[in-house]
């Protein structure tokens, strides 16, 4: 392990030096965002003989066989064989059973038209004529070789899949947005990328790697278990991605993530035997690493490549072996097991025993492994910090605090508050609280997000300070691009977190924070600034893929000689969707992964803005709910809402900028009511757009589930004011449009609530609301009709449950709007919630 700082040569404070003695190029005023790509390794295109061509040359044209299905007869046998085997995953007798009614039903069609029966057949004879046909595929095709396959045909096959044409960087770059403040994201925006690029070309002494591309080989491994039942069935795959690909493809299981190799799993596992396994099945890699070769890329170009071994993804244990380090011991820097809070890389010497006993550092080791670690959201801060140990360290600290008894009561009382979260998009429901026995990374990632209030009462302001803290840092760290002010508030939260953490040491519950897990937090920022955002690599991809390249295999198989069978199935998969992919180059099909079809930028008028302001569009859903009178006076009895008549005119009185003098026009024409909106945006940090927009429903119905469902919503009030201070909360009631005067006006009935104090309740950190009532009479609320332009996004409340105990008789989480008087605003409800409220 080298005595380097983890980031590299570049502080985390500074943008880092280019290639060249030239400064970087200011972004354009009237440009959004400017990227400045590597000066030598740039990518250029070439013929498949790697000769150079002009910018700009056309891709070369691919002859391919007059059937483009081949080696199917045609586009029925393709999805036949698509839909049994990789979609619904049918068993060979089902198959052959389902083949055999085909052709009975086919014969009887003949019988009928006095046709011979030699001429009717199914698309197949059985599952081994399909199977057969699948293993002619060419695309895609890379042979098992007992145990691994060729990493050097895995990633032309990354690279020729023309589904990447759109989310491919062909030269690492630096991301600059307009404000002149450095931006990171995909891989390609890290000083790992630029640094390792300018090393290659500095190192070259014969000038072949000028103009080639930098191809960061990016590995992940992670052990997984497939059956529980029949003795820990375990398997070690190990999966390899590049570089290049955003983390968007990445995280799509759009075939970016290939399983290369099944490593041993011995009883005592030997860090050597681990590391000479990885080395055989990248031997093919070697050649490419100091010579460039040619290969296609998705846009159709050929380029000369030059790999680099990148990063590797693996959770704590993993990197143990990989580091070559005890445990306990952090695998990115030398700081001493015995006080790894400290967070300072220490200078080592020795060898041998002393390496081992003072440094926790294995001499056989001699690969700089540490400086490939990623950060692992998954493991070191879902995993390990809150639910290993913040989570049970609350629990803890209720022991000690009030007993065992006592703490028992109070743990039920939480987990029925965490029942009683009012519902929200994308919002796991907890209806037993958090008490399960298997936790996932999707248990966590959904109890993080309401643990906060549910707490609130019970634990001292210190405490619910460290928790707001990692919440928010967890929130940072998983955006999907992180600029300079990002990286500030990062450290900010970490100094506050290792601040108030102190208070478990106090109380008694922890006497010491020299934990790995823990302690990577302290490296975030300097991974960002190497690797891009963490979400695109952390381990709940491999671990997301283990369910496509292992479980669901092992489950196929016989169980006899499993691991040949889930192999071959795994190639026949990776056949079936290169073949797929090729197809959609052709625009005979559709991609796999297609864009959602809610919303259409162009015809929306919807656009990238650059704003302090929160952005976005909401729009009525395409479905009316005709079970309500269609005229407004029956409307408003239909709904007990005396009140919508006169409000509705005061509206469109306001919308035709009418006077107050002026008398308000009757609405005469009909009325449309909606089940729910739907609201359309860029996160923050994504202003322009590059991730794509996204879309969140907002609901107003009496019957969801057989329930009643009237979302809450964050409305403009101060187009001035950035953040929360410009909005309000209110809660939808009712979703309507009418016409007048040839005009149709988006509307929504919503009853408004009042901020409590003039910031953030100081235990929680969220903003407090409260229904709003004129007077004191909760029988006369305040109520709105306002203009759909006027909400900004959904919003989620958490009630603020006091210091008693909450009644379990009959109260369910579509009571919480109607029966607590005090709210929190949830900002840890969604990303674009955290980014926009606060």
């Amino acid at each position: 392990m080298s005595p380097q700082s983890p980031q590299g040569d570049f502080p985390p404070n500074e943008n880092p030096p280019f290639a060249t003695d030239t400064p970087p190029r200011s972004p354009s005023p009237n440009t959004p965002k400017a990227k400045t790509y590597h000066p030598h390794l740039t990518g250029d295109i070439c013929d498949r003989n790697g000769i150079a061509l002009p910018a700009g040359t056309p891709p070369m044209e691919i002859h391919t066989d007059e059937n483009a299905w081949a080696p199917f007869t045609g586009e029925a046998e393709f999805h036949i064989a698509d839909l049994l085997f990789r979609k619904e995953e049918m068993s060979q007798s089902h198959t052959n059973e389902l083949l055999d009614i085909w052709l009975l039903y086919q014969r009887q069609i003949s019988q009928q038209a006095q046709a011979e029966a030699s001429e009717s057949r199914a698309p197949f004879i059985d599952h081994a004529d399909m199977f057969s046909t699948i293993d002619e595929i060419q695309a895609g095709s890379a042979p098992w070789k007992i145990w691994y396959r060729d990493p050097d045909t895995v990633i032309a096959n990354i690279l020729s899949n023309p589904e990447f044409s759109q989310d491919f960087d062909t030269a690492p770059y630096i991301h600059m947005d307009k404000a002149g403040k450095r931006r990171w994201s995909d891989f390609m925006s890290g000083n790992f990328a630029w640094r390792h690029a300018t090393q290659i070309y500095d190192e070259d002494k014969t000038g072949t790697v000028d103009g080639a591309m930098l191809i960061p080989v990016i590995l992940g491994a992670n052990k997984t278990t497939v059956s529980v039942t029949t003795g820990h069935v375990e398997y070690h795959p190990l999966y390899l991605t590049i570089g290049n690909i955003t983390n968007a493809v990445r995280h799509a299981h759009a075939n970016a993530v290939i399983p290369i190799g099944f490593l041993a799993i011995p009883k005592f596992f030997k860090k050597k035997l681990y590391h000479n396994s990885i080395t055989a099945i990248l031997k093919s890699l070697r050649p490419g690493m100091t010579v460039p070769v040619v290969r296609q890329c998705p846009d159709g170009h050929f380029r000369r490549v030059i790999y680099d071994l990148a990063a590797f993804i693996a959770d704590y244990l993993e990197q143990v072996l990989l580091a070559g380090i005890v445990q306990g011991w952090c695998g990115c820097c030398t700081s001493p097991s015995s006080n790894l809070s400290d967070g300072a890389d220490h200078e080592y010497s020795g060898e041998g025993k002393t390496l081992w006993d003072n440094f926790g550092i294995d001499e056989a080791v001699t690969v700089h492994i540490h400086e490939m670690l990623s950060a692992d959201l998954l493991h070191q801060i879902i995993k390990g910090c809150f639910k290993d140990m913040l989570v049970d360290w609350v629990f803890d600290y209720l022991i000690i605090e009030h007993g065992e008894q006592r703490a028992n009561e109070i743990m039920d009382d939480i987990d029925q508050q965490i029942a009683l979260a009012p519902a929200f998009p994308g919002l796991r429901r907890f209806p037993h609280g958090r008490r399960f026995k298997q936790w996932t990374g999707n248990d966590s990632k959904a109890l993080m997000k309401v643990v906060l209030p549910a707490i609130a009462e019970y634990v001292p302001k210190e405490m619910m300070r460290c928790l707001s803290a990692f919440l928010d840092f967890c929130h940072i760290v998983q955006h999907a691009d992180i600029d300079e002010t990002s990286l500030h508030a990062i450290k900010t939260t970490l100094e506050n977190f290792h601040h108030y953490h102190e208070i478990f040491r106090t109380s008694g519950v922890h006497n010491h924070f020299s934990l790995p897990r823990m302690h990577a937090m302290i490296h975030y920022p300097a991974l960002i600034i190497d690797f891009g955002t963490p979400n695109g690599l952390c381990s709940s991809i491999t671990e997301s893929h283990h369910i496509s390249a292992v479980k669901k295999p092992w489950r196929r198989s016989n169980r006899y000689n499993a691991l040949s069978q889930m192999l071959l199935t795994n190639q026949q998969i990776d056949k079936l969707i290169a073949f797929h992919s090729n197809l959609v180059s052709k625009q005979l099909l559709q991609p796999l992964c297609i864009p959602p079809d809610s919303f259409d930028a162009e015809k929306n008028n919807v656009s990238p803005i650059d704003s302090n302001l929160a952005t976005a569009k909401v729009e009525l859903a395409k479905r009316q709910d005709r079970s309500y009178p269609r005229n407004i006076q029956g409307l408003s009895a239909h709904i007990s809402q005396p009140q919508l008549e006169g409000l509705t005119c005061q509206f469109l009185g306001e919308q035709l900028k009418l006077g107050d003098s002026d008398e308000f026009p009757c609405i005469t024409g009909s009325i449309n009511v909606f089940p729910s909106a739907v609201v359309m945006f860029y996160a923050p940090s994504d202003i322009s757009g590059i991730r794509g927009m996204k879309c969140k429903w907002i609901r107003c119905t009496p019957s969801w589930y057989n329930a009643p469902r009237y979302d809450t919503v964050l409305a403009t009030i101060d187009e001035d004011q950035a953040g929360f201070q410009g909005m309000s909360v209110a809660r939808a009631l009712l979703f309507f449009s009418f016409k007048h005067q040839g005009m149709v006006f988006p509307c929504v009935l919503q009853h408004w609530y009042n901020t409590y104090g003039k910031s953030c309740d100081p235990k929680t950190g969220l903003w407090m609301v409260r229904p709003a009532y004129n007077g004191q009479d909760k029988q006369n609320p305040c109520l709105a009709v306002v203009h759909l332009d006027t909400l900004v996004h959904g919003v989620h409340l958490m009630p603020v449950y006091g210091d008693c105990p909450v009644p379990t008789n009959g109260l369910k989480h579509y009571h919480s709007l109607d029966v607590f008087n005090m709210f929190y605003v949830n900002k840890y409800a969604d990303y674009h919630s955290n980014e926009i409220i606060f």
